[in-house]
């Protein structure tokens, strides 16, 4: 990591209308305190739009998010689909609820306002993987297709009510039987290579950008113990099959037939405690 330095032209402070309701003492700290150690342009939009129109009017000032998960992955994806993700670092001070700061925590953002703050000002910076899929999401730490619950579809919704459970079965009665087995019927690809394909139920699939070297990490699990695991390290993911849906950082997305995850080395930076 490299040593942030003094930001040119000062600080854009974008804070999340949620962090603003949820706990609005935490944010008055992290205002106090970076305008105390630079020269700070606060701004508090009151929706999603007023959001990404302050970020993509923030000139020479070095981007600050207050907010929780989803207001950093809002704040990398804007920038991405704007190309700005190279004018220099990203800075976050974690407010939320703990559940929706786990991404945080696992960037190695402070979980305290003042010293999330404090890392702002006088951090260092650290060069960060990004997986960017087929439809110009972003995914900063990992994304998971989670196994199927006894009582969801393979794309997520609630299984049939009685009578249209009781018409499968009519048409389960009159139809030749498919391949045996619950889970996920998904073909995965790593650079091409095949993981796992259609004919055999998959439990669940992860991909993780954290493990350096240019590659992501990725792990599909077809059920019946750890040995089960199929591991590989790729640059590029393809899933597709019956309609599925997927975790990506801290938000659930889909249903969707297929998807294309591509990694991007070194894409964003973000300011860390020295």
């Amino acid at each position: 990591m490299s040593h942030a330095g003094a930001p040119v032209g000062g600080l854009l402070v974008l804070v999340d209308p949620v962090a603003r309701r949820l706990d609005g003492e935490s944010v008055r700290i992290a205002k106090d305190v970076l305008s105390a150690g630079a020269a700070a342009k606060i701004c508090l939009p009151d929706s999603q739009e007023e959001f990404a129109r302050a970020l993509a009017r923030r000139g020479h000032r070095r981007p600050v998010i207050v907010g929780d998960d989803r207001a950093l992955v809002r704040a990398v994806g804007l920038l991405h689909r704007e190309r700005g993700l190279g004018e220099g670092p990203l800075s976050l001070v974690p407010v939320g609820s703990a559940g929706s700061l786990g991404l945080a925590r696992s960037l190695g953002v402070p979980l305290s306002a003042v010293a999330a703050a404090r890392a702002v000002l006088d951090g260092s910076v650290r060069v960060c993987d990004l997986l960017v899929d087929d439809s110009d999401g972003v995914v900063l730490g990992a994304l998971r297709i989670p196994p199927l619950r006894g009582s969801e579809r393979p794309d997520g919704r609630p299984r049939p009510s009685v009578w249209n459970a009781y018409r499968s079965l009519v048409r389960t009665l009159v139809r030749p039987p498919g391949p045996g087995g619950g889970g996920h019927r998904l073909r995965v690809e790593a650079d091409g290579v095949v993981l796992a394909d259609v004919d055999r139920p998959v439990e669940d699939v992860s991909v993780t950008t954290r493990n350096g070297g240019g590659l992501a990490e990725v792990v599909v699990r077809t059920g019946g113990g750890a040995g089960s695991a199929v591991r590989a390290r790729a640059k590029t993911v393809t899933v597709s099959g019956a309609d599925f849906r997927y975790r990506a950082d801290a938000a659930m997305t889909g249903p969707v037939r297929r998807r294309t995850w591509t990694l991007r080395p070194g894409a964003w930076t973000l300011t860390l405690p020295r």
